[in-house]
């Protein structure tokens, strides 16, 4: 019994049509998304001849659940030339469903799309999301592009801040459920990029700590000139100290607008870059399969050359592998430039405990002023020590970030 008649015996008559966990199916089509190359797995799931689907428009499958929201995400962003991953409803010829994740990219002459079967925890919160956008839709007659920003605003809500980022996360857990169900070896590349995400993600919680340190000691400096004013002579040791913490101050709000805030900052960039890498790095593994699924079946597709299929997707794994170990060494960059920050103000911390020694002693010697003088001493050992040990765990989790791209 050949494969076609074993697909097509175990058929249901209705609701979901089966593939297989190991499949890997793949379409390509011109650059108005009409289908140009496909593999046996898509055109036997879908239940179309091959002659319906070659030279047909892709949306041909498209299942009357799926929001129109996501399909102009995807299409906004292949358009940007970006690749995009998505959960996907399709429906076949004889009226069954099927859902996949479908990693969608541009190619020579169009675009190229590569699916898997979705079975993680993940996809089960996405039916549910899809089912309330379309809801949505039809009740307030959201045009695409608004279902879009109400989809990207609950998926904000859910934790992601981009749909790139939620579509990295979505295709890791794909592919982790993936090899559980197939008995297989967890992928290191994705563990290691999620241990690198958990540790950017540890980072931004310590810059959040570190930035209410530094704003709760910003009116010491200030404390500190007014006393010295009323104790000691211009250029005193009290007066020292102020200075110093109000260089400090300084230094400190330029390293936190440079390395901290903003979109561009270090610590936003390395977020979005182990993200971006471990994204491309799933597509890549993806598209191999994909290769070796065309490489096995050994059929032919009428008006299909496979040899020219398989250039293709070697083409696209090797620009997906490129990007991903161009992430990485960007990766190890901003890490570096985190590292050589903190030990920037490390040295500026150091330096100051001397001046906060002799303040110390200074203040031991007043008859007045003393002990307003001493417990501002105090306070700014204690943010002292707060600080330095947050550097010390932000050098720390970025030295194990640098550890694991390599």
């Amino acid at each position: 019994m050949s494969y076609i008649e074993r697909r097509i015996d175990t058929r249901p008559v209705r609701g979901e049509a089966q593939f297989k966990l190991k499949e890997v199916f793949f379409s390509r089509t011109d650059d108005r998304g009409v289908i140009q190359a496909g593999n046996h797995i898509f055109a036997e799931v879908s239940n179309y001849p091959w002659s319906e689907l070659h030279g047909a428009p892709h949306k041909l499958i498209r299942h009357p659940d799926m929001p129109k929201g996501v399909f102009w995400l995807f299409w906004d962003t292949l358009k940007r030339g970006k690749s995009i991953g998505a959960y996907v409803k399709n429906q076949t010829k004889d009226g069954l469903y099927y859902w996949v994740f479908s990693m969608a990219m541009p190619c020579e002459g169009g675009y190229l799309s590569a699916r898997i079967k979705p079975t993680s925890s993940t996809f089960a919160i996405i039916e549910e999301e899809y089912a309330t956008l379309l809801k949505a839709e039809q009740e307030e007659n959201l045009s695409p592009e608004d279902s879009a920003k109400r989809l990207l605003a609950r998926l904000n809500e859910l934790g992601f801040p981009d749909y790139p980022t939620f579509a990295a996360h979505a295709l890791s857990q794909e592919l982790i459920a993936r090899d559980t169900g197939l008995n297989r070896k967890p992928d290191q590349g994705i563990s290691d990029s999620l241990s690198m995400l958990s540790n950017a993600e540890e980072l931004t919680q310590e810059t959040d700590a570190l930035v209410q340190e530094f704003e709760a000691m910003r009116t010491i400096p200030h404390n500190l000139r007014v006393i010295a004013s009323r104790i000691e002579p211009a250029g005193g040791p009290v007066t020292v100290l102020s200075q110093n913490y109000g260089t400090m101050s300084r230094e400190m709000s330029e390293w936190f607008e440079r390395n901290v805030l903003g979109e561009n900052s270090n610590f936003s960039v390395i977020k979005g870059t182990i993200s971006h890498s471990m994204f491309v790095q799933c597509v890549a593994r993806i598209l191999e399969e994909c290769d070796s699924h065309i490489k096995t079946e050994r059929r032919s597709m009428d008006g299909v050359d496979m040899d020219r299929e398989r250039a293709v997707l070697g083409k696209l794994i090797a620009r997906q592998n490129l990007q991903a170990d161009d992430g990485l060494k960007e990766v190890s960059v901003e890490a570096q430039r985190i590292l050589s920050a903190c030990e920037v103000m490390h040295r500026h911390f150091l330096g100051l405990s001397s001046t906060r020694v002799l303040c110390k002693i200074e203040s031991a010697r007043l008859s007045t002023e003393g002990d307003a003088l001493t417990a501002i001493i105090d306070q700014l050992g204690v943010f002292q020590e707060r600080i330095s040990a947050q550097l010390g765990h932000i050098a720390q989790l970025s030295t194990e970030i640098r550890a694991r791209d390599h």
